[in-house]
């Protein structure tokens, strides 16, 4: 499994240490991190919902997909779920290969993906005392431009 959900913090030493491989040139990651405001409100805290079967055997598609279409020899995946506090790590992205330009082009398509594809809902904490679920509209435009951007390239 390549892609995974935890409720346990992520260990990113760990997850790099099991992409090392000797043919490996580089090693492109993303941490997606918890912060503290977002579209003008001040966030406390985030909760995480996974539907898990789901979002695990999308996650894998996602990656298997991103493997055919570009050259790296290997890729991690885990998203948190559950309760996270301001900077702790939600998601990460790892990917090894040959040459630079293929990890950072095979991790920017996987994050997005991602965060369009996955059936994970996140509910912001704020400072008031309310919560609200979040709409990640933006990241399906984003990733709908992405992909737009690089089809007729």
């Amino acid at each position: 499994m390549r892609l995974s959900i935890t409720d346990q913090p992520i260990d990113i030493s760990g997850l790099r240490q099991r992409l090392f491989h000797r043919s490996a040139g580089a090693l492109v990651a993303f941490e997606g991190w918890i912060r503290d405001h977002n579209e003008g409100r001040t966030v406390t805290a985030l909760e995480y919902e996974v539907y898990k079967p789901l979002a695990v055997s999308e996650g894998e598609s996602i990656i298997a997909t991103v493997c055919q279409d570009i050259d790296v020899i290997d890729v991690l995946a885990v998203h948190r779920e559950g309760h996270l506090d301001i900077g702790g790590c939600a998601v990460w992205v790892g990917v090894v290969s040959a040459h630079r330009d293929e990890a950072f082009r095979a991790c920017r398509r996987i994050i997005d993906e991602i965060k369009v594809r996955l059936p994970i809902w996140k509910k912001e904490h704020y400072i008031e005392g309310d919560s609200g679920w979040v709409n990640c509209e933006r990241c399906a435009s984003h990733a709908h431009d992405h992909h737009h951007e690089h089809s007729h390239g």
